[in-house]
């Protein structure tokens, strides 16, 4: 990605990062309808239009920020909102629909990695159609693992927080939940300190190797 300057560079992330963001999004309101809580569909949230599940400050300004002072992508969607007490067996359950969004971040980084299998294909015939492609793809990959390894962290709010919040008993869960309001200063001292990256960043390359695809995305992104 060198050879790109950051306009294009910015135009190569958009497609991939709002995709990113809003499945994953849907995928927790779908699946939470699914299981019988309907909160998130009557609110419009069961959708793949990006403008129901962007946060101005963290889907936008934080994003941009990030990336022009540290040249990392960073931030969240508004949470689909869950209603445990509609849900069939909500334990259960609210673990199911956290694991949604990370599990269709997967999904979408195994398919941005065919489309840079399809971009490589069309570069003897079509090199305007195969570049953006295979860029496109191998951010698409990157931004989807990184996303969802990002969200199987075992703190509140994320979802390996909800995850973990699940399985444990429930006097310690509810101990454990007592921490959410401090997560997100958690989660920004850990991106400060560079503590965050060096947990994440072993994680997303092992990853990378077990995707279409990815030995490239490595290529580019990890030389």
């Amino acid at each position: 990605m060198e050879a790109l300057n950051h306009i294009q560079l910015l135009a190569v992330l958009a497609l991939p990062v709002v995709l990113a963001i809003t499945v994953h999004e849907a995928a927790h309101g779908w699946v939470a309808n699914r299981l019988g809580d309907k909160t998130a569909l009557m609110l419009g949230r069961v959708t793949f239009n990006p403008l129901k599940h962007i946060d101005p400050i963290g889907t936008l300004l934080v994003p941009a920020a990030t990336f022009l002072v540290a040249g990392i992508l960073f931030g969240w969607a508004k949470p689909v909102p869950v209603n445990a007490r509609n849900l069939h067996d909500p334990r259960r359950d609210m673990a199911l629909v956290a694991v949604a969004g990370p599990a269709s971040n997967l999904a979408m980084a195994a398919l941005w990695g065919l489309g840079i299998h399809i971009g490589i294909g069309l570069l003897s015939t079509s090199e305007w159609i195969a570049l953006p492609l295979v860029y496109m793809g191998a951010a698409g990959v990157l931004i989807n693992v990184f996303l969802m390894i990002l969200n199987l962290l075992p703190l509140l709010p994320l979802d390996g927080g909800r995850v973990l919040s699940a399985l444990l008993p429930p006097r310690w869960s509810a101990a454990y939940s007592q921490l959410e309001p401090y997560g997100i200063f958690i989660l920004l001292a850990l991106l400060l300190t560079g503590l965050l990256s060096a947990v994440l960043l072993p994680l997303v390359v092992g990853t990378l190797g077990l995707l279409p695809g990815g030995g490239i995305v490595r290529a580019l992104f990890f030389k």
